[in-house]
């Protein structure tokens, strides 16, 4: 169960809340694109450090950069802490925990040397952004898609599975064809070549060389531009079915049964027929309604 954060108390650590937490304010507005920017900087310093010629010019930059943005982000969590009246809740919700992943890599790299290149998982932070502008419908659009992907999972996990029984009954047949000096010295060797095959990737460093096992490459490469849309085709469909669900009604028309109307409509789309039944048409007249009103229950005076 999901509960909105809260402050500890008035005085201070309200105000902390509300410049942390809301964004409907400048001050906090602010504050949130501040922190964004600052969140997009220190994966930006762990990517330039990660280039050999720049880390030899600028290493030591970068090591006091990337010790300033941790110090700030650790605050800054302390700072969320300090102002809410369940801390270890926050901890442990989706953002508490991105938080707090996001300054452990640096810490961790005082006991682990190249811990801090995790820091890109900070890149989850910038997640705020989508309520820093307003943008929170589209979290809806991607529930829907997450829920259309768990109920298509079934399918999905037995089209892989059925397509892991192809690729090793393949891998095994050349296997026994081809010979070791092409590469093929195992099967589970045979299976990365059948499945680098079959998704039509072809890197080229293990390679058939007899005229049956090329054959059987064909039919492998074949096979895969037949198969690999299955598992796009069955998300797709129950994205499809997610949308009509959420934004069609299966509610019939009481005037001509149709019954593939929009959450939101008022009138139907073939017939024109008001399709409220629990209050009567606004383009009747007041004795009509107040008739129908009379048919319904007698509540012609709450009209």
């Amino acid at each position: 169960m999901n509960h909105l954060p809260r402050p500890a108390g008035e005085g201070l650590r309200t105000r902390v809340f509300q410049i942390i937490f809301e964004s409907d304010t400048p001050l906090a507005k602010g504050f949130d694109i501040a922190l964004i920017v600052a969140i997009l900087a220190s994966v930006l310093v762990v990517m330039l450090e990660s280039i050999e010629s720049l880390r030899a010019d600028y290493g030591t930059l970068f090591f006091w950069l990337e010790w300033g943005f941790t110090i700030a982000f650790t605050l800054e969590l302390a700072a969320r802490l300090y102002c809410l009246e369940r801390p270890l809740q926050y901890l442990k919700s989706f953002y508490g925990m991105v938080d707090l992943i996001a300054i452990l890599p640096t810490w961790l790299a005082l006991l682990l040397p190249g811990a801090q290149t995790l820091v890109m998982v900070r890149l989850l932070r910038t997640l705020r952004i989508f309520r820093v502008l307003r943008l929170m419908e589209f979290v809806g659009e991607g529930r829907l898609l997450i829920g259309a992907l768990k109920r298509s999972s079934h399918q999905i996990f037995l089209f892989l599975f059925t397509v892991f029984m192809l690729v090793s009954i393949f891998a095994s047949i050349v296997y026994l064809i081809e010979p070791a000096e092409a590469g093929f010295t195992s099967i589970p060797t045979a299976i990365y070549w059948a499945i680098v095959t079959l998704t039509t990737v072809g890197f080229g460093d293990i390679v058939p060389v007899t005229p049956l096992g090329q054959a059987i490459s064909v039919m492998v490469m074949l096979i895969g531009y037949s198969i690999i849309a299955v598992p796009t085709g069955v998300f797709s469909a129950e994205v499809i079915r997610s949308i009509r669900a959420d934004r069609y009604s299966d509610e019939a028309c009481p005037g001509c049964g149709h019954d593939r109307h929009e959450q939101r409509a008022k009138y139907c789309l073939l017939c024109g027929t008001w399709l409220d039944e629990d209050s009567p048409d606004p383009q009747l007249s007041e004795e009509e309604q107040e008739a129908w009103w009379e048919e319904h229950g007698g509540k012609g005076n709450d009209a």
